[in-house]
């Protein structure tokens, strides 16, 4: 039987959503014929993770068969990791663990643990959701992304394409695997910024814009903002329709996706803290290795907490939100690099090459930091502008700004590190297995 991991990691109180996704654990199992591991990490608070306990104790017995249900606080996580890194014998075991454990957020490393431990539980494929966002509903019955994701996940894409609505993978691609299935969500941006959009239409055009390559046209630079974070827009589902193809990466959240072994067993995820979209690079990597995807339209519903509307809350979001545009001093060299090599990406098994990955980031940590250090003067220029708590905030970035360049660049380097160890790292899980 076919074992896969559905995994929510949560850092906030969830129950809700802790109960919707057992729902599509059974769909799958009860659907498809699959052994599922419902893997919950739970960094909250203890009240919160007492919370989720209890629904989680609650709602066992009704389990379908085959639904095995995990619910890890960090000290089991930990614990877990600390036996893989002294199995795996990579050097540095110390920083690699602060890596796949940080203390502070990081949106990568805690997709990067489900990797591991999918592969502990011999699973081979993982489906992520996350704690802010729900399911929709379609004549009162919920709408499982996974209904998708195992019509064609891990098949050849020849035999995937008839799955599908739409084939539009070049033949020459046929005989390889979908490693990725995924889709994106409705509702709210997926960053919390349309404050800024109502605010000065001219200011989030300046702000937005900064994810793209400078040498960039103003042209091309106003079709990334007009469709940057928008995900699915606000159309709710009503049918289904999907496309094999190289997939987009901005057509997938997330929130929403999944991936086969052949991929995260190869790379992990960029590992940086308090860095929005540094968990999005492997939707790049598929996308331009040309590996078969399949792109559908069961798209997650996002929402706010009211912790985004706290001011800690909204000055650490704000942070996160800015060194996304740092990183892509080095994620946009290495996305160029990527989308020349091409297949040049794979082995000889159609497998991604954990060496080029690695080699590109390295080289990308030798950049000149000019270009940041006017992404930083923009920002605090543009949030000046706006007054209230967005000058505050541009305060603080101005006291903050060499940290946070240095920053920057300190993640990508531990993120090629943390390339070179995978290997290791993803064959000592399988041994280790379980420790909880």
């Amino acid at each position: 039987m076919n074992r896969i991991c559905l995994v929510l990691p949560t850092n906030r109180a969830c129950a809700p959503m802790i109960s919707a996704i057992g729902g599509e654990a059974d769909y799958a199992a009860t659907h498809f014929g699959v052994e599922v591991h419902l893997l919950v990490l739970d960094s909250s608070d203890a009240a919160s993770y007492a919370e989720h306990a209890r629904v989680i104790e609650r709602e066992r017995a009704r389990r379908a068969p085959h639904v095995v249900v995990h619910h890890l606080d960090e000290a089991d996580q930990r614990a877990f990791l600390h036996e893989v890194v002294l199995r795996s014998g990579a050097e540095m075991p110390e920083l690699l663990l602060d890596l796949m454990l940080p203390t502070r957020l990081s949106y990568g490393a805690c997709t990067n643990r489900a990797f591991l431990l999918a592969a502990a539980l011999g699973c081979r494929s993982v489906h992520r959701r996350d704690s802010d966002s729900a399911y929709q509903v379609l004549n009162g019955e919920p709408v499982y992304p996974v209904h998708q994701e195992l019509r064609s996940l891990g098949k050849r894409a020849a035999d995937a394409a008839a799955g599908v609505l739409v084939d539009a993978l070049p033949p020459e691609r046929a005989e390889l695997p979908v490693v990725l299935v995924g889709a994106s969500f409705i509702g709210e941006l997926s960053v919390d910024i349309s404050e800024i959009l109502a605010l000065d239409p001219a200011v989030y055009y300046d702000v937005v814009s900064l994810w793209a390559p400078p040498e960039w046209s103003y042209e091309q630079k106003r079709a990334l903002v007009d469709e940057s974070f928008r995900g699915a827009g606000t159309d709710p589902f009503v049918r289904d329709h999907s496309t094999l193809a190289a997939v987009d990466p901005l057509r997938v959240d997330m929130c929403n996706v999944s991936f086969h072994e052949e991929v995260y067993g190869r790379v992990p995820l960029p590992p940086a803290t308090d860095t929005i979209g540094s968990d999005y690079f492997l939707l790049h990597l598929v996308h331009d290795a040309l590996l078969p995807g399949v792109l559908h339209n069961r798209h997650m519903v996002n929402f706010y907490t009211a912790e985004r509307r706290t001011t800690p809350g909204f000055m650490a979001y704000q942070t996160r939100f800015t060194k996304f545009f740092l990183s892509m001093l080095y994620f946009n060299f290495l996305y160029r690099e990527m989308a020349a090599a091409g297949p040049g990406l794979l082995d000889d098994h159609h497998r991604p090459r954990a060496d080029r990955i690695a080699g590109l980031a390295r080289q990308s940590a030798l950049l000149d930091q000019t270009e940041n250090v006017r992404r930083l003067l923009t920002i605090e220029r543009s949030y000046r502008k706006l007054g209230g708590k967005y000058a505050e905030f541009a305060g603080v970035l101005a006291e903050r700004a060499p940290q946070l360049l240095d920053e920057a660049r300190q993640d990508i380097l531990h993120f090629a590190l943390l390339t070179e160890a995978w290997d290791a790292l993803m064959r000592a899980s399988d041994e280790v297995g379980p420790t909880w």
